[in-house]
């Protein structure tokens, strides 16, 4: 019975040092690539990883989300985010106003559904001489939707994963995208409360 039991347990050690082997052997690339990543990767994904475990849906984990003030109307908020890109000097290059396209197709009314896109060339050509999938991150789209319960929202792609996510950018690079970062929360956020 005595060797029985510490022929299992070796047969335990022996499996358990098998197990930490292979573990050590896979995990050291991905440790070594992770160490080479910025600073704030971790955190960036740790957040995303949460927001999908908390809704089911990895778009959700995607996007920055800011309510629109009851009291604002589409024209208010429109007014207001192209008052602050301006403000900015960040270029509105484009407007899909999608729930117009909906009802002309479907012949139905629909809610409220507009894109709009804004950029900043240099930066954007910047952003591409670094990397050309960047191109798909180009140019920023902020979209105002009316939800099922009739309540405008604002949305747009967090950024951080671009700028954080990977290996650090060129501090140039960085403090560019960074500052387009702030640019697109600022008119996100005044266009919510009409902050002229």
């Amino acid at each position: 019975m005595f060797y029985a039991q510490r022929n299992l347990f070796a047969l335990v050690g022996f499996i358990v040092i098998v197990i930490a082997i292979y573990a050590a052997v896979t995990m050291a690339p991905m440790k070594q690539a992770l160490d080479s990543f910025d600073e704030k990767a971790i955190d960036v994904y740790s957040e995303m990883m949460e927001k999908v475990l908390e809704t089911g849906n990895a778009a959700e984990a995607m996007v920055w989300k800011v309510a629109v003030k009851d009291d604002l109307t589409v024209k208010d908020v429109e007014e207001t985010m192209r008052f602050v890109a301006n403000e900015h000097n960040i270029k509105n290059v484009g407007e899909l106003p999608l729930s117009g396209q909906i009802e002309a197709m479907s012949g139905k009314k629909s809610r409220h559904l507009k894109i709009y896109m804004f950029c900043n060339a240099l930066t954007a050509a910047q952003m591409l001489d670094y990397s050309d999938a960047y191109s798909a991150f180009l140019p920023c789209r902020i979209s105002m939707v009316e939800d099922k319960q009739g309540k405008l929202w604002l949305y747009s792609l967090n950024m951080d994963a671009m700028i954080y996510g990977g290996k650090p950018l060129p501090p140039a690079l960085k403090e560019e995208a960074e500052g387009v970062k702030e640019i697109i929360l600022d008119i996100m956020n005044r266009g919510a409360v009409g902050d002229f």
